[in-house]
């Protein structure tokens, strides 16, 4: 098939270069909720499919995919409860955790998980697509979707498919699912090199709300807080906003425990579905697909979405798109 892919800003500009790094198998729901929400079969069946597309990643990308587990870390003793909630679901399905208590705290290892560099992932699968024949464009917004005709700044795009692949802003390029998606702000921070801390695996704690980890050059890499200023977080511009960042430097150096100068501060728009813990993978109009609304977690979910509206595309095989949306 011949492929044309566009970019409103730069490869890699939005959500899919500028997160935390982590490669968490299973939807943004913890597993016990999944299995409440979707079914045991269901719930299992992605939870795999997600660990395979994360050794997917690791054996296209070495080098930049590192398989060093993830930690969930309670911030409470409710939160330790849910904790061996979601041991007991995942052991029944046979699926890979294990309890821990360590330095962090108090919570559970997920061994199959792991973190890489969003953005030179982002870079290296664009160079990829270019050796293979598809066609990039950057700084190059969609205005408007006709049938299979894309308007941009210069000129139209015709295709006998679309493939609307957008997280953040999925509800404005998509309007009909405007009572679906919501965009909200993401926020994080970037220390410099701090080797006094020694932290082999991304942690994330408060019920997923707050996320760490430190990269292979020492630096510290947090973000999260967007539940303590939730309203003003809701389609706010991708821009960091004073409140977050001072929540997220307290954290540094009250939790995670490091005092190094804090070098960078960033942030970006993700989608969340306000009814159901599944993502958007579906046809919403005759040859045009959407995909996005990964309710914070996208690394691995939205590259398998992306598969999915490949497959549907190129094969017509529906399978995959329709285990993953509902």
């Amino acid at each position: 098939m011949r492929v044309v892919g566009i970019d409103a800003t730069t490869v890699g500009g939005g959500a899919a270069g500028r997160n935390g790094g982590f490669l968490l198998a299973g939807l943004a729901a913890f597993y016990h909720e999944a299995v409440r929400a979707i079914g045991r079969e269901r719930a299992a069946t992605i939870y795999r499919q997600t660990m395979a597309e994360i050794e997917r990643m690791a054996t296209a990308l070495p080098g930049i995919v590192r398989q060093v587990g993830s930690l969930r870390i309670a911030a409470s003793a409710r939160e330790v409860a849910d904790c061996e909630a979601q041991l007991q679901a995942m052991r029944a399905d046979g699926l890979p955790v294990e309890p821990y208590r360590g330095p962090e705290g108090e919570g559970l290892l997920l061994p199959t998980d792991g973190v890489f560099q969003p953005l030179q992932r982002c870079r290296l699968m664009a160079e990829a697509a270019c050796r293979n024949g598809a066609f990039l464009f950057t700084h190059t917004p969609a205005l408007a979707i006709e049938g299979t005709t894309v308007h941009c700044p210069r000129g139209r795009i015709l295709a006998r498919h679309v493939i609307i692949a957008v997280d953040g802003g999925l509800e404005r390029l998509v309007p009909e699912l405007r009572h679906t998606v919501r965009s909200t702000r993401l926020q994080m921070l970037a220390t410099a090199p701090d080797p006094t801390l020694a932290l082999p695996c991304p942690v994330y704690t408060r019920w997923g709300y707050d996320y760490w980890q430190q990269l292979p050059d020492h630096r510290i890499a947090l973000g999260g807080c967007r539940d303590r200023f939730a309203a003003e977080e809701w389609d706010a511009p991708p821009h960091p906003s004073a409140p977050v960042q001072a929540a997220l430097e307290q954290i540094l150096r009250e939790r995670v425990g490091s005092q190094a100068p804090v070098e960078r501060r960033w942030a970006t728009q993700v989608a969340y579905r306000r009814d159901s813990i599944l993502p958007i993978a579906r046809q919403i109009r005759p040859q045009v697909w959407a995909i996005g609304a990964y309710n914070g977690t996208g690394n691995v979910i939205g590259a398998l979405c992306g598969r999915a509206a490949a497959r549907a595309v190129a094969r017509g095989d529906l399978t995959l798109l329709r285990l993953l949306d509902g």
